[in-house]
Parts: C-alpha cells; structure tokens; sequence
C-alpha cells in the first residue's frame, strides 16, 4: 500500500438523487437515472429539455441556486469542521444565476456573481478562519482543488483542508453546451456506441481532509486516503481532447508515480464518462496506454447523475470512496449497448473487483486532465 499523509475523514453531499452518499449510491447501484425534464427555464430552442436537477430547488428570496444546496447541507455540520480548516473552493460558474437574471430582467445586482462572493460565504457559512482560495478549472475543478488540499497537507502547510464543490444548471451553461451540440437529446449514455453527448446535471458537495496524525489525534473516523494525483494539459483545442488519451494517460500515469503504486495495484477505475463521442473514446485509449491494455473495471456515473461540471469530480470521489468501502464497482447506468471499443472495461451491472486502489479521472476544456488515486 503507498504511503499516505492525506486522508478524508467526512464528506457530504446533494445530488440530483437528493440529499447524501448513501441514496446516491443506492441510486445508481439500482442503474436508475435522475435525468428527467427540466422546467426551470425555456427550453423549445435548445437541442434538449432534459437534465438532471435536485428536486425540489428553486431560486429566490436573494439566494443563489448553490447556497440553495449548500447552507442546509453545512447546517449541522459546522461543529465537525475545524475553525483552522483551510477552504478551497472548487465551480465552474458558481452563482451565475445573479448574473442570468440581471441580463433578463435588468434588475438585481450582477457583480453578485462574481465567485469570490460565494468564497466568502461559504467562509461564513463553515465558520472557518481563512479566506480560503477558487480554483475554476472547467471540468477538473474538484479534482484540481482536492489535488491541491492534499498537497498542502503533505507539505506540513496544513493539517486540515475544506474542499467545497457546486455548480448550477442555469439557462446561461444549458444554452452553451446546446450551442456547441454537445448534449444527447435524451439521456447522456457513457460508453455506449451510440452515444450522442452529454446531459447536464447539479450537485454540490464537500470533503474534509486532515493529515493522518492529526485524524488520528482527534479520533476522527478515516473514509479514505488521498495517496496520489496527477495534473496535465494537452493543448490540443478549446474543447475536444487529445483523440490519442495521452495527455489523460500522462496524468494517470504522473498520479500512479505520485502514489508509489503501479497500473497492477489498481482495482477499478472512476471514469470521466460524460458521453460524448471524443472524450469517451480518448478515455478507453488513455486507460489501455496505461494499463497496457489488461482491463481494469471502470465505471461512470454521469447517466444517472449528469454531468454536475465544476462538482463532477468531487462527487465521484465520494462514490470511488464508497465503492472502495463496498469492494463493488456501481454499473454504468445508461449503457444500453457497449461501445467495442470499450468491451471488457465497462459494465451494465455492478461489478466486485479486490485490489483496494482505485484512480478517478476528469477532463475538461482546454485539454486539461486529471488523475487521483484513493485506497
């Protein structure tokens, strides 16, 4: 097992499912989706109506979508956080919806959207002492933040780090992926050979992380380690990856290193699987460059829960936690038909796997990967 100096020791979060790890994970055990209709804004002049959306959320009364999941999730929570916790804030738009409806409606105040507000609330929100800092790195954001918090504790800087994670579906990101055409009609279907784009989806999450001496000093209870990460940008366009998966299989690769374990200690992969043709396809390569071509089970769960950006990678992290806590891989909810490209690695069914290593990757605009390792 590599040697480890971060570790998780509580974690939450809201999901299109609805509140908390283990309904999450129910869910998509079950291979049941929460993508459904989305009637929180017009939709007849985009490509789809369909997203994945907490139920029940609405905006107003000046609150923003994201405190909307957030304050209630930190509302008995507070007293596990540390006052000296370092924040690390992870989005991709954060409170956009301020800026939304200052451009419909003209009225409210737009620079309310601006992310280093919502830092400061979550400052307030958690009770901790620091300032904290944003990390807004497309897709990868939580990967990123979470890569960055355990680099400060395995530096001695800290000795506990607050990830926070959320992101909205707004009219403003709905109406840029459908400009793009990179959303499926229907249901996104990760690895599926007739899958079509993307769905979009919201969540918002946390991850406390401390350093295993302190943890151990404080009895906290360990959910996980985070052992190894790797970070790295291909270039190749402002939104297609790299078709050949080496930019993604230097992070895995770079992550594998970091960690002192090799391809053969990993168990099951989480996988970015957000159902378009080019980044399902780079992944299946970047894993087989990798893994030289033995398959190691991996899985997605952007069918079920969408695709919840700047959160996508805090939320997989939680369920690659739960996962390695269950020995048990959840199927790739939406896989109807098995991309020959991907045969032997993705799965209709949960699948047990016994090495207790697993890696979770993410991909995002500008070529941007990433990679962490977690036993």
């Amino acid at each position: 097992m590599p040697s480890v100096k971060s570790v998780v020791v509580a974690c939450d979060m809201v999901t299109p499912y609805g509140q908390g790890v283990n309904l999450c994970w129910k869910h998509l055990m079950a291979g049941e989706s929460a993508i459904g209709e989305i009637t929180r804004f017009d939709t007849r002049h985009f490509k789809t109506n369909k997203a994945a959306v907490i139920p029940g959320l609405s905006c107003g009364a000046g609150e923003s979508f994201v405190m909307k999941m957030l304050a209630p999730m930190f509302k008995n929570k507070r007293a596990l956080i540390p006052e000296d916790s370092f924040p690390i804030l992870a989005t991709t738009t954060g409170e956009i919806d301020y800026l939304e409806g200052h451009i419909i409606t003209g009225k409210g105040e737009y620079k309310q959207s601006d992310p280093g507000f919502l830092l400061e609330k979550i400052v307030k929100l958690t009770g901790v002492k620091y300032p904290g800092m944003l990390v807004s790195a497309a897709c990868t954001s939580s990967n990123t933040a979470v890569s960055h918090g355990a680099a400060m504790i395995d530096s001695g800087k800290y000795d506990s780090v607050l990830v926070i994670a959320c992101d909205s579906v707004s009219e403003f990101v709905f109406s840029g992926f459908s400009a793009i055409m990179a959303l499926d009609k229907n249901a996104a279907r990760p690895f599926d050979k007739n899958r079509k784009g993307l769905t979009l989806g919201e969540a918002a999450g946390y991850i406390l992380m401390m350093s295993q001496e302190r943890a151990l000093r404080e009895k906290r209870p360990v959910l996980g380690k985070i052992a190894g990460w790797g970070l790295t940008s291909d270039a190749n366009h402002m939104t297609g990856p790299d078709k050949d998966g080496g930019g993604l299989a230097a992070a895995i690769n770079k992550a594998l290193q970091s960690a002192s374990v090799t391809n053969d200690d990993i168990g099951v992969i989480s996988a970015h699987g957000t159902g378009t043709i080019y980044n399902d396809a780079m992944e299946i390569e970047a894993f087989k460059k990798v893994f030289n071509k033995q398959f190691v089970p991996a899985y997605s769960i952007k069918g079920g829960a969408g695709h919840t950006m700047g959160a996508a990678g805090l939320v997989e992290i939680i369920i690659a936690l739960k996962s390695l806590q269950e020995m048990t891989a959840p199927p790739t909810v939406n896989l109807l038909d098995v991309d020959p490209q991907a045969e032997g690695w993705v799965f209709q069914e949960p699948a047990k796997f016994k090495k207790a290593v697993t890696i979770s990757t993410n991909s995002g605009f500008g070529g941007i990967n990433s990679a962490i390792v977690l036993c």
